[in-house]
């Protein structure tokens, strides 16, 4: 496993998974279930989940998963933008401990911005982490301005990271999003890595994998886990989805290749909004 350094020092795997849109289907759950606990055996021990996802469906199914395994697991989950007052976010984090029966979070991020002021949900996330609900606290789907903002606030330094949708087809972040966080060693944390499955069907990415003797999603994880200080937390639903994702870890890309999804996808050459799923 590759592993990313957080700003506090600790590290973590630069390969999890995502639970979104998991745990919403009772059909599904058993294979659900046994995925994520494949992908903590193989090393992808990093579980990111949310309060929004399936209404609490997914962090009770990723504690379920998680059962005896919780000192292996780097677990996060994230609060919606009106829970994230001073009165509203500690209800809101002891909801998601209970529905994923552990005791505190490693690290619990802002879902997006919302009307709560940033300082107020920085100085909760501070108490919540001193009476040591959470380890961490960081931040989702915030672009530059909003990181700026963030970063000048008292303690606000203390971000762990920045969850956005960054992929071979949103790679608007490149522009100066991801530069500033880099420079600042805040790791931004990659959701939706191969779009929801929409990438998989790009038939330049196809042909491109098949002429290197890899699949289309091996490909687009390999060339985000290229970057030294960047998180992708792809889905997990099935075990041979986890493996495939796994095995992007052993890809690596040529200069060749790369030129070739630039041409393919390519970078901005403008500031733009961020953009969200």
């Amino acid at each position: 496993m590759k592993y990313v350094t957080l700003p506090a020092g600790e590290q973590a795997p630069a390969l999890g998974m995502g639970a979104w849109m998991i745990g919403e289907n009772r059909s599904s759950r058993a294979e659900e279930i046994a995925a994520l606990r494949h992908g903590i055996e193989l090393g992808m021990t990093l579980v990111d989940t949310a309060e929004m996802y399936g209404e609490g469906a997914s962090e009770r199914l990723v504690g379920e998963a998680i059962r005896g395994r919780r000192e292996r697991v780097f677990l996060v989950s994230k609060v919606y933008p009106h829970h994230a007052g001073r009165k509203e976010m500690p209800a809101a984090c002891e909801g998601s401990l209970k529905r994923l029966g552990v005791d505190c979070l490693d690290l619990y991020l802002l879902h997006w911005r919302g009307s709560v002021p940033l300082a107020e949900t920085v100085e909760t996330f501070d108490r919540l982490r001193t009476q040591g609900k959470i380890r961490h606290w960081g931040v989702s789907n915030l672009d530059t301005g909003d990181m700026r903002a963030l970063c000048a606030l008292p303690d606000g330094g203390r971000v762990a990271t920045d969850q956005v949708l960054y992929n071979l087809s949103r790679r608007g972040v490149e522009w100066d999003l991801l530069p500033w966080c880099e420079e600042r060693k805040i790791p931004l944390m990659a959701y939706s890595p191969v779009e929801q499955g929409r990438l998989l069907r790009h038939s330049g990415l196809r042909a491109l994998a098949e002429e290197l003797g890899v699949t289309a999603a091996r490909l687009a994880l390999a060339w985000l886990l290229r970057r030294g200080q960047l998180i992708a937390i792809p889905k997990a639903s099935s075990r041979a989805h986890v493996e495939e994702n796994f095995a992007a870890l052993e890809c690596p890309l040529d200069d060749a290749t790369l030129a070739e999804l630039d041409r393919l996808f390519p970078p901005p050459c403008r500031a733009a909004p961020l953009e969200m799923l």
